[in-house]
């Protein structure tokens, strides 16, 4: 009898089946004389949508809820049904004795398996494989400790209940909403928490006063010396009192000062820590301006296709230690074109004995994103490609090199009673910022981040060169200088410093309970690392945000969403229970069904508080454009790289783009121009006020020797094409067709 082995995803089945001796290859697996490989594409079985219950279900309607089907059924996802019927064809199989499970190990990976078992309705015996990376190693000592499937049946039922609490809480409260108020309203515990979020930061920026304030600089030409003023009580560089500092200033002036200490000290700042996806997003939207999905795209065809970088949805930025092996030869591979002599380096030496960032007990489904030992083609990636393999190769890089060291020099200084300092630094190692030398922001990539006080402003005492001093100096002819600046509102959220407040949502929880805080940091905050590139993108697609620049703000809808969603959908304490809740589960600390009832009462309870909230819901964004299907007037709404006329009746659902940020500069300004209108009406307009028709832009370009090209063009107008026939404003049934609620 053989053994069907399912992995989570084609390349992982590749590598098992070759280190597993499986070269014959048939309709979706991989076979040998012991083993059968198979795979799924992530999920390839789902909960069935709410008409699958029944028919009556498509339409909505407030007398159909709550929804709580008991049990849950499971449907094939349509566009996967091929590998499903190949990997059910498998497991029928009479030669067939046992099943591997070798899906991610974790909580969904778990779920990936059991619910394609569940549905094929196969009871064979269960193993599990449970590994963290797919070495060669890793794989062939998985297989030599395989464990009782029967061991990971609290982890099933753990996965099984976030699947089916997030379809019982987040469906029902969909529909409550949209039905209620008539308006297109999906809420969910992650994404509603995720508005509330933006919202206390607007509002925070809204009430915020500026306070001038103010300090004192010393300066001298002879030694070239600025010395800043710290108050000898609370060691603030700053005053509020400007009465204050402006007779300290006046008794100061005409006085020397006396050195009273220098110390120099060594100093070490240690590498970062490798990449997880959440990291590497945010410093791709920094640098890049990339969303968050837009990073996460690149990631999987450099992981996919290039095949030169390890599998990106990972929390961890730790290696497992069977992975310490194979660094040289990633080094060798990646070492190419610009960082063949970094490479260089670190191949020629023996590594560390002790590397920082190996850890096993920080790595679960998945260790941190480095590069594979499969040699690099630079020439064969495209521009966004280079740039993202670039992050992660100089951060793989720099996490070997030593650190930076520099020696700090303070100096303390006495002007008549009152004490002044300054600090120097100089640099006796690069280390690790050798990797960045070369960029021109290679200060960002310090662990520490750049020196800032509370509000953003540049700290008092920036290093400089100093020069030679010794404790009882003197120094005369200072010019001493009041100076000001004014406190700064928090600032708005961008997809970087978002993705890191849903990473890290504990600050945003008013019961301030620390259990709850402490589950939220451990379980990675709202969402995972795979969905909120997702969940981001679907709340500027609902018309929830807006991007001004680089900066994210709520919309009129979103604002007024969260004054009619019931207060525990707006809160992270929803998921941080959850999860407590969950990881008992998984334990074995708490039945199934215990968790499950109590989520049933509450998507009841929920459904009774939309319904009867007194609320309402109005479009602000009404135009006087009729909708060319059902004659209503449409809404204007700001999609996030464009602008659309959306029918206000959610039944009808026409849209229209209006204009689009296109990839065409200004020839004035060199900034993105939008282009408006339809057909040979179509017209770039840029912020500086230029326009250009596209016919005559596509004519000045030609004479240049570059422009947008016939298939620009298209690709653009099949896009408006693809916009208009996918409605936004759908039935509702099928607003969440396919909607992963987190």
């Amino acid at each position: 009898m053989k053994s069907l082995v399912i992995a989570e995803k084609p390349s992982v089945a590749r590598d098992i089946a070759r280190v597993m001796r499986c070269p014959k290859a048939g309709n979706g697996y991989m076979e040998g004389q012991q083993y059968i490989v198979t795979w799924g594409l992530g999920h390839l079985v789902e909960l069935a949508d709410p008409e699958e219950y029944k028919p009556e279900y498509k339409q909505w309607k407030t007398e159909d809820l709550p929804m709580l089907p008991d049990p849950f059924k499971l449907v094939v996802i349509p566009q996967t049904s091929k590998q499903y019927s190949a990997v059910k064809a498998q497991l029928q199989r009479k030669d067939v004795g046992e099943v591997i499970i070798a899906t991610d190990a974790g909580r969904e990976g778990e779920l990936v398996a059991r619910l394609i078992l569940k549905k094929t309705g196969c009871r064979k015996p269960i193993k599990r494989l449970w590994i963290s990376s797919v070495t060669d190693k890793a794989i062939r000592d998985g297989f030599s400790h395989l464990k009782d499937g029967r061991e990971y049946d609290s982890l099933y039922d753990a996965a099984m209940c976030r699947a089916e609490a997030d379809w019982l809480v987040g469906i029902n409260a969909t529909r409550a909403m949209t039905c209620k108020y008539n308006a297109q309203l999906s809420c969910g515990r992650v994404q509603t928490p995720t508005l509330a979020m933006i919202a206390r930061r607007e509002k925070a920026i809204l009430d915020f006063v500026p306070q001038p304030y103010y300090g004192l600089q010393a300066k001298s030409t002879s030694p070239a010396l600025t010395l800043s003023w710290q108050d000898k009580v609370s060691g603030s560089s700053r005053s509020f009192d400007r009465g204050r500092m402006e007779k300290l200033l006046q008794s100061l002036s005409a006085k020397g000062a006396q050195v009273e200490d220098v110390r120099s000290t060594a100093k070490k700042t240690s590498p970062p820590l490798l990449y997880d996806l959440t990291e590497l997003q945010r410093d791709a939207n920094k640098r890049f301006n990339y969303s968050a999905k837009e990073t996460l795209t690149i990631m999987q065809r450099l992981y996919e296709n290039h095949k030169v970088l390890t599998y990106p949805r990972t929390d961890s930025r730790y290696l497992s230690q069977d992975i310490v092996p194979t660094i040289k030869e990633r080094l060798r591979a990646c070492g190419v074109g610009p960082y063949k002599l970094l490479a260089g380096k670190l191949v020629n030496r023996p590594l560390p004995t002790k590397l920082y960032f190996v850890d096993n007990s920080k790595v679960s489904d998945h260790h941190a994103i480095i590069p594979t030992e499969q040699f690099v083609q630079l020439q064969n990636m495209t521009v966004d490609e280079r740039r993202v393999y670039d992050l992660v190769v100089r951060r793989f890089l720099a996490a070997m090199y030593p650190p930076y060291e520099y020696q700090q020099t303070s100096l303390e200084a006495r002007i008549g009673g009152e004490l002044f300092r300054a600090h120097g630094n100089v640099v006796k190692n690069l280390g690790w910022k050798e990797v960045y030398d070369a960029d021109a922001n290679a200060e960002s990539w310090d662990s520490d981040g750049p020196e800032t006080d509370e509000d953003g402003q540049p700290p008092a005492f920036r290093p400089q060169q100093l020069p030679p001093l010794h404790k009882g100096d003197l120094l005369s002819g200072l010019a001493i200088t009041l100076t000001q600046g004014k406190t700064k509102p928090p600032a708005p959220f961008n997809e970087a410093t978002l993705l890191s407040a849903m990473e890290n949502p504990a600050a945003y929880m008013e019961s301030g309970n620390r259990e709850m805080a402490k589950t939220l940091n451990d379980t990675g905050g709202l969402g995972t690392v795979a969905t909120r590139a997702d969940i981001i993108e679907k709340l500027f697609s609902s018309f929830l945000l807006e991007k001004r620049g680089k900066d994210i703000f709520l919309t009129s809808k979103a604002k007024q969403l969260l004054e009619l969603v019931p207060e525990d959908l707006k809160k992270p304490e929803l998921t941080a229970d959850w999860e407590w809740k969950l990881s008992k589960i998984s334990k074995g600390g708490l039945k199934r069904d215990v968790f499950m009832s109590d989520i049933r009462s509450y998507s009841q309870e929920l459904v009774s508080q939309i319904l009867s909230g007194e609320g309402s819901f109005r479009h602000d964004n009404l135009t006087n454009t009729k909708c060319p299907v059902c004659g209503k007037r449409m809404l204007a709404v700001k999609g996030k790289n464009s602008e659309m006329l959306v029918c206000q009746d959610r039944e009808c659902g026409h849209r229209e783009t209006v204009s689009r940020t296109s990839n065409a500069r200004c020839p004035v300004c060199h900034k993105k121009m939008q282009l408006r209108g339809k057909g040979d009406g179509q017209i770039f307009v840029c912020t500086c006020g230029h326009k250009e028709k596209l016919k005559a832009f596509q004519e000045r370009r030609k004479k240049e020797g570059a422009g947008v090209t016939k298939k620009d063009v298209a690709k653009y107008m099949n896009q408006q094409k693809k916009e208009a026939q996918e409605p936004v404003n759908t039935a509702l049934a099928q607003m969440l067709s396919g909607l992963k609620l987190d």
